[in-house]
Formats: C-alpha cells, structure tokens, sequence
C-alpha cells in the first residue's frame, strides 16, 4: 500500500533526482543553445498531445519530464532568440532559471508574515526606488506586470483625488473622472479604467506633437475643456517608451504641468523605464521620472527577467497603503513569529496570494551587476540606431520614424510587410512585428535582446530586403 506521504511525494526520490538532473540539463541546454533555437511553429496536434484526461491515472516522474522537455519545451514563443525583435518580449536570463527553482522549492507566499522573502522582494524595490530617484518614503510591490501595475496606480490616484471614503462609498457619486494618455499609450489604461468603473471613455488620448511625444498645447487645452463640461481631471501618463514606436514623452514637462495642475503624474514605463540605466544620451529620455507620483514598469522585457514580473512604485508610501490595505481578523499581525514583519505585500496591492517572484530580479541584477545591464541597454539602442542606418542606405527599405530609443519602424517599397514578416518568421531567420504609422504598414523591430549582436541586425535586415525584392 502507498505510504500516505507519497500520494504526492515522489515514491522513489533517487529515481526522481536522477529524472530531474536530466531535465534541469534540457533546460541548461536550451538556454546555451538560444541562438540556434528560433521560433517554430506547434505541432497540429499538440493540444490532444498534452490534453488531461477526466480520470487522469498518472504518469511517472520521468514520464512527465520526457514529455515537458518533448512535447512543450521546443514550442515557446521564440523570444530567446537574438533576432526576435516583435513586439517587446524579454529574453530572460539564465540566472532566472536557477532562481526559479530556487523560488519553487521554497514555495513562498509574499503575501504577509516574516519570512526571508519578503526581505528579496523589499530588497528589489528599494533598488528600483533608488534608480528611478523617488524618495526614501516611497513604497513598491511587484505584480503579474505594467497591466496590473497600472490598475494600481490609478485606484491610488483616485484615493488621492477623492479621499479614502471611495473606498467605502463607491464611485456612484464622482461622475465623470479623466485620464490622459498620448495616442498610441498601451491599451491598458483602457482596461484599468472600465475594470475601476469608470469606462474606457474616461481615458483621453492626446495627439502627438512633430517629435513623437504628447503634445502639451494639446494636453492643457483638453484639460481645460473637460473642466469647463465638469469631467474631473484625474491624471496624466507620461509614456516612456510607447508600445507602438517607442516613442518618449517629455516627462519633465508633464511633471510641470501636473504639478500646476494638481494632478496625479504616472510614468507608463514597461520597458523604457530602464533607460535610467543607460548611457548618455538614452537615459536622457527619462528625465523627470524622479517626479512621478507612480511608476509602472516591467522587469520581464529590457531587464530580461523570465516572465512574469513588473512592479509599480509610489511617490506616497502611506497612500499606497491607505488604498489597498485590508486587515480581517485571521491576518492580525503579531508582535512576533511568522505572523509578524513590518511589510505586508498584500496592503499594497490585490493581491493575498502572491508568489516569489523577487527571487529572479534579485539574482539577476546581482549576477549580472548595473554596469552590464547598463551595457546591453545602450547596446540595444546602438543597434537599433545600426538598423536605422541599413534601412537609409537600402534601396527597398525606408523609415517610417526616427529612432529615438530601441525601436526601429520602416517600410518596405515592394511587397506586403505582413506577409515578408510572416515568410521571415517561418524560416527562422527573424521575427519583426507589424505596425501601422501614417497610414501605411510597416515593420517593426524592438530590441530588447542581451544576445542581439551588430551582425544579428546585419542579417534580419539583409532577410527583410531579399524578401522585399522577391516581391518585386
């Protein structure tokens, strides 16, 4: 008969140990052989491959590993690769894989209570504070990423603007409340405005100005308008790195304004965030973060994290508290033992259950150190500033913008952008995204890849104008 203890446990651990050497070497393997392992398409029937059975009996350990490392591994979205550059997905470094682990085992909830975790993860914050210059009374937590993140920072802007009794009343007596975000900012401010009640509608796009960043005439002048029809003015993005071009916002500007204003000032930071790590002149492109009521930002794209994992930060610790913190009985905390600590993660967000994953940005920013990160930031700016170049002197390629950061938009002058990205995806040779600017389709490269080399940008480009030329 089973022992009780292993109806779960492993019945042989040798046997399991010896199965998990042997998957831990797969994944090794696959994160050194990155470069020669593209995106690939999934097998037709990879869903009746892993699909579970309603009386599931049961496989053995090494079964399921075979299986894993078989039937899902080779099949990931691509983006360990050092020629995908669509859309803005994290390569992942090879620390997070052992931290991964690490966190797994451990099996960590940083909701509450004293434990050595929490430490990691207010370990992480403070770092984050520091590098975007906020101050010492600012707080953090880290989410699922910048969606959730943002749905924090909002509610933490409408406590400020209408006091801590929302939270008890309700929205039903505010009326119409406003957001502005540039044209282009991600989607999901529209996604935290209707999930906070308040529409999608209550979000305000503002034109850009020649420079590709929000224009300000513009903005105050909508500011005025709504006031003038009773819509309260609640806050104003400033976009660091817009999901579309990678566009920045004049984020010094906005602070100004918001301060003349009375309004909540949020730097939408998913990836450009990190600029603040870069060299002159990139990091000059988040000038004026330091003035932020709140930050959203991604440690899983330009950082490189494994996904998933993005913080918000808050100029207003004791507000960012007030705005989420629940305390029923069964979570009194204690004078000491497990049921104490200082930091409870969970009164700073949704979130009760929350898992470790500080664990990941810790190991990594200590493994790999600032001065390396730094590097590979202002190296993917080099590279995007490198395809730009190759685009100018191409006869089948031109610009579709300037490239300000990491990102790099162009057209082709034959052929379809879809279907050359499509072609160039299949074969391995490169991922581009595809976008829209003026009117006219184009490819779109975002570099956010520690892997990326110059001769990675010589070739997806060379792939792009061979495909353009077959099509003509």
């Amino acid at each position: 008969m089973t022992k009780p203890g292993y109806r779960i446990d492993p019945a042989d651990p040798k046997a399991f140990r010896r199965a998990f050497h042997e998957l831990a070497d797969a994944c090794l393997d696959r994160v050194e052989q990155a470069r020669d392992l593209p995106w690939i398409p999934k097998p037709d029937d990879i869903a009746e491959t892993v699909a579970l059975g309603t009386d599931e009996p049961g496989l053995s350990e090494a079964e399921v590993f075979a299986m894993m490392r078989g039937e899902v591994m080779p099949y990931a979205t691509g983006n360990t690769h050092p020629r995908f550059f669509g859309w803005v997905h994290g390569t992942g470094q090879p620390m997070g894989v052992a931290a991964e682990m690490v966190a797994a085992t451990m099996n960590a909830n940083l909701g509450g209570r004293d434990h050595g975790a929490m430490a990691v993860e207010q370990a992480v914050i403070d770092w984050s504070r520091r590098q975007a210059g906020l101050p010492e009374g600012a707080s953090g937590v880290l989410t699922t990423g910048t969606s959730q993140a943002t749905i924090l920072a909002m509610s933490a802007a409408r406590m400020k603007l209408f006091g801590d009794a929302v939270r008890r009343d309700g929205i039903a007596g505010l009326g119409r409340i406003r957001v502005y975000a540039a044209q282009g900012a991600h989607s999901c401010f529209e996604k935290a405005m209707e999930v906070m009640g308040h529409g999608s509608g209550a979000v305000r796009h503002i034109p850009l100005g020649p420079d590709g960043a929000m224009d300000m005439e513009a903005l105050e002048a909508a500011i005025a308008e709504d006031r003038a029809d009773r819509i309260v003015p609640m806050a104003v993005v400033g976009t660091a790195g817009s999901v579309n071009t990678g566009n920045f916002d004049r984020l010094d500007a906005i602070a100004g304004l918001c301060r003349r204003e009375g309004l909540w000032f949020h730097v939408d930071g998913a990836f450009g965030f990190w600029a603040v790590l870069a060299e002159d002149p990139w990091c000059d492109l988040v000038k004026g973060v330091d003035r932020a009521d709140s930050i959203a930002a991604d440690f899983h794209k330009w950082i490189g994290v494994p996904y998933d994992c993005g913080m918000v930060l808050m100029r207003d610790g004791d507000l960012h508290r007030r705005t989420f913190s629940t305390r029923p009985a069964y979570l009194e905390g204690q004078v000491a033992g497990l049921g104490g600590g200082e930091t409870w993660f969970t009164d700073y967000g949704l979130e009760l259950s929350r898992g470790f994953r500080a664990l990941k940005v810790w190991a990594g920013i200590k493994a790999a150190g600032v001065p390396a990160l730094s590097a590979a930031i202002s190296d993917n700016c080099r590279q995007a500033a490198l395809m730009a170049e190759l685009v100018e002197a191409s006869e089948v390629l031109e610009m579709a913008q300037p490239v300000q950061a990491n990102v790099c938009c162009f057209h082709v002058t034959q052929g379809d952008p879809s279907a050359i990205a499509t072609a160039l995806q299949l074969s391995g040779e490169a991922v581009f995204s595809t976008t829209t600017l003026n009117g006219r389709s184009c490819l779109r490269a975002a570099i956010v890849n520690h892997r990326t080399t110059e001769d990675d940008v010589r070739l997806a480009v060379a792939a792009v104008e061979r495909e353009a030329r077959a099509a003509g």
